[in-house]
């Protein structure tokens, strides 16, 4: 099977300008390829990844990749896939989530062998003159074919309306398209499936201002089998970043997937052939479970390394079990080699600031945790019988735990079945 095929065989090909001449620009050319990132945050997301590892096959197969990140657009804010206007970031805030994000997709980009960069688009665009632009490149825009773009029309539609400031978005992503061609020889575009008005608005500016022929194509949105996107735990958005979200929360968020999500997840997030994909993701409970930690293991590997994978999967052994005992379940998966031995708990360590005369509530000591999202949770889950010290319930939220408490074994506060955290005390910390 030939590159493109396996693109689409793993569903990352959702619409393309040209699919007979890409598929063949993909599978017997090296050619240069781009891909925009929104510095809308200072950390990238599970959103993010399609468009990496994307990005990362390309690279593989000998094409160029570049990373373009918005501190230009980010600017205007891009309306595609939005119901009402983003928030305006400052300069400051722009110029600090591009750095922190440009790191992390470098990062990401040079665990394959290959050609990558990662550049920001305000290098061209904060040299543009308004009328000069205007006249060169805003003459090439129908606003008639404009409003056609679900983009901007479902946003003209609503009640809010849409800013002119989104509105010239689409020319400056055209425009970025028309540098990337004229100084990197870039000739394919990719993105998410909102993207697909600013691809082709990029595509027919490049030919009118300079009389070549670029393509693009999307990869479809990652939608549950509830048709609601992917990208949120009870912790709130699933980071890449291990200091936003330790790997083995990253971990636990895939292997506690549904079922019927198990196909998609293992096709685009894992290199598994696809045989061994089609096998697992027809096992039936309780073996489903074990495809669950398959997926987990080698997205956590992607995302953060075999060895965080590792001791991820095995902490979460250690805590609840394994899925398959007995091993029946095939797999070309590293996973197979994991033991318990490895596991690693997440940690907190308190300070003693947070010791009131010796002690800490067992309610602020689960707000620092962060395995609850407020004080009001904490103790509605304690009066349920769902909280856990050192194995033992807690029935009663005004419970004191001195600072002895954390010296004895087994220092593990558990909410619910799934989520914990070993508490240390680092006695130094505020000398």
């Amino acid at each position: 099977m030939d590159l493109y095929e396996d693109l689409k065989a793993r569903d990352f090909i959702y619409q393309a300008t040209d699919q007979e001449t890409i598929a063949d620009k993909v599978n017997n050319h090296n050619v240069t390829i781009y891909c925009g990132f929104d510095p809308t945050g200072d950390c990238l997301h599970i959103g993010h990844l399609i468009p990496l590892i994307l990005m990362s096959k390309l690279k593989r197969e000998g094409h160029a990749v570049i990373a373009v990140v918005g501190g230009g657009t980010g600017h205007i804010g891009d309306p595609s896939g939005k119901t009402e206007a983003r928030s305006v970031l400052s300069s400051e805030q722009l110029n600090y989530n591009c750095s922190m994000i440009s790191q992390q997709i470098d990062k990401f980009l040079c665990k394959t062998d290959g050609q990558h960069l990662v550049i920001n688009n305000l290098q061209w665009l904060k040299q543009l003159n308004l009328i000069e632009f205007l006249r060169k490149t805003g003459v090439n825009f129908s606003i008639n074919k404009m409003l056609q773009a679900e983009s901007v029309k479902s946003r003209v539609n609503s009640e809010q309306g849409l800013s002119f400031l989104e509105f010239s978005y689409m020319l400056l992503q055209a425009y970025d398209f028309y540098i990337l061609n004229k100084k990197y020889q870039c000739t394919v575009q990719i993105g998410g499936q909102d993207q697909w008005g600013n691809i082709v608005a990029g595509i027919d500016l490049v030919r009118r201002l300079s009389g070549k022929e670029v393509y693009g194509f999307t990869t479809p949105l990652l939608l549950s089998s509830t048709g609601e996107k992917y990208g949120k735990s009870v912790k709130g958005a699933v980071w890449l970043s291990p200091e936003k979200l330790s790997p083995y929360d990253f971990y636990q968020f895939w292997r506690n997937c549904d079922d019927a999500d198990v196909k998609k997840l293992l096709l685009k997030f894992t290199e598994l052939p696809l045989d061994e994909i089609e096998y697992l993701s027809n096992l039936t409970s309780p073996l489903i479970n074990r495809s669950k930690e398959i997926l987990a293991y080698e997205i956590t590997s992607l995302v953060h390394s075999p060895d965080l994978a590792a001791k991820a999967a095995s902490a979460s052994l250690k805590e609840f079990g394994a899925a398959d005992p007995q091993g029946s379940v095939k797999t070309s998966s590293s996973i197979k080699n994991i033991k318990s031995d490895q596991a690693e708990i997440p940690a907190l360590k308190l300070k003693d600031s947070d010791f009131k005369q010796g002690k800490i509530n067992i309610v602020t000591l689960l707000g620092l945790t962060e395995l609850v999202s407020s004080n009001s949770e904490a103790k509605r889950i304690i009066k349920q019988g769902g909280v856990y010290w050192r194995d033992q319930p807690i029935s009663d939220y005004k419970i004191d735990l001195s600072k002895e408490e954390f010296d004895k074994s087994n220092p593990v506060i558990r909410v619910g079945k799934k989520k914990r955290k070993k508490i240390l005390v680092d006695s130094n910390s505020d000398n």
